[in-house]
């Protein structure tokens, strides 16, 4: 079917609130590159956002999933367990870093993930309440969307939000608030709202993904973690958008070397694949009676292959370094942008997890409108670019890390000739 005939199918059958504003359908995707319905060509910016760190298609997890569809393709690990779970279990455990021996449950989705973590520390402490941050993001489903440190468009239409949920600032100095500020805030919530005694656990992102891509220093990291310890609270690491290779290390919070008590994954975990994790210590998993945790789909064999060789594909191909070599090349673009463009401020990056301001004055006055007509312009030259933050005005890059150079150049260049256009 063509673009035009899907567009009228999803105007009569899909929900608007879940229906694309894009009007190209994807028909088939090579690593950073996709064709829609009517067999134009896009350069994927955005990887599904932050989903495909190792490309569309990589050989190795379409090669693992269709070897699984000839053996077992469903039992419900509840009911049957099998290989996959254990192995991407006992993976996992090795390699992410929270406090001694860790212990994994699966999930479907990154909001999953959250949901489940929230009840493994409150199952662990006792304890009812959680406390976020501002401009955080943590999933659509409900007790996500009330920790989600933005309204819209995630919660707008939906009512009271679940209780017991509080929030403190997250430090973007580049926004006015400080590091030192953010601690100010997050100690007065726990006097006036939030009462230690009743907090199970304080839960962020160690870089914000939809809230701009702004990454918390080391020493409010580490802040957290005495917090957290002083008050018996676990320390919830969001790594949905940040993790599996897209800063650089496998995990961001690794550049730290805080080590939490809870870390949550989602996104590039299987390329693709709907998979999540929450990993923790074994005391902290344990704390919850027999089936109190898991569903119907959670940790399917499929996903689970495809879990375990887009691992392999991290060993074997160099996963890591490729992305910090990409967010170095991204960071010298952007420098020159904002040699070049008034409006282009405040480039940064975390291995390839990077982003840049769209600002309208001296003053850093955030350009939303300039950010969304430079992500429509990109599109319609066969680039697929986002938004994000709080303010609507970063422009964030998700790109395979497995991009070749010559596509890299070919977006970085659309970018630019839509900035010549816009400004």
């Amino acid at each position: 079917m063509s673009n035009a005939e899907l567009n009228e199918l999803k105007q009569k059958y899909v929900a608007a609130g879940a229906a694309s504003p894009a009007t190209a359908f994807a028909d088939r995707a090579e690593n950073a590159e996709v064709w829609d319905a009517d067999g134009n060509r896009f350069i994927d910016f955005a990887g599904g956002i932050g989903v495909l760190n190792i490309g569309h298609r990589h050989p190795k997890v379409v090669a693992a999933v269709k070897a699984q569809l000839d053996k077992v393709m469903h039992t419900c690990q509840t009911v049957m367990p099998y290989e996959g779970y254990v192995k991407v279990a006992e993976k996992l455990s090795q390699i992410t870093p929270v406090r001694g021996h860790a212990k994994v449950m699966l999930a479907n989705s990154g909001a999953e993930a959250l949901e489940n973590a929230v009840k493994v520390a409150r199952a662990a402490t006792g304890r009812s309440n959680v406390i976020c941050f501002d401009g955080g993001y943590h999933g659509r489903t409900l007790f996500t969307m009330a920790m989600n440190g933005k309204v819209a468009p995630y919660a707008t239409d939906f009512g009271p939000m679940p209780g017991n949920v509080f929030r403190a600032p997250y430090p973007v100095p580049y926004h006015g608030v400080s590091e030192d500020e953010a601690i100010r805030g997050l100690k007065m919530a726990l006097k006036t709202d939030a009462n230690p005694k009743d907090t199970a656990a304080i839960i962020l992102e160690p870089v914000l993904g939809e809230g701009g891509f702004y990454p918390a220093s080391k020493s409010f990291l580490e802040k957290i973690r005495e917090i957290c310890d002083e008050h018996g609270m676990l320390m919830i690491i969001d790594e949905v958008q940040s993790g599996f290779g897209r800063t650089g290390k496998m995990f961001a919070i690794e550049h730290s070397g805080v080590e939490p008590d809870l870390i949550t994954m989602a996104k590039s975990m299987a390329d693709g694949m709907p998979i999540s994790a929450v990993v923790g210590t074994d005391k902290h998993m344990d704390a919850s009676g027999g089936n109190s945790l898991g569903g119907t789909y959670t940790g399917s064999p499929t996903a689970c292959a495809a879990a375990l060789a887009v691992m392999e594909v991290f060993e074997e191909e160099n996963i890591l370094e490729k992305s910090q070599a990409l967010g170095e090349k991204l960071a010298q673009r952007f420098g020159g942008w904002e040699d070049k463009f008034t409006c282009v401020d405040n480039g940064r990056n975390m291995g390839a997890m990077a982003a840049f301001e769209l600002v309208k004055d001296d003053h850093h006055t955030p350009d939303p409108e300039l950010a969304a007509k430079l992500c429509g312009k990109a599109r319609e030259k066969g680039l697929i670019l986002l938004s994000c933050g709080l303010y609507g005005n970063t422009i964030r890059f998700l790109m395979p890390v497995t991009i070749e150079d010559s596509v890299l150049n070919e977006g970085l260049d659309i970018v630019e000739a839509c900035l010549d256009e816009l400004t």
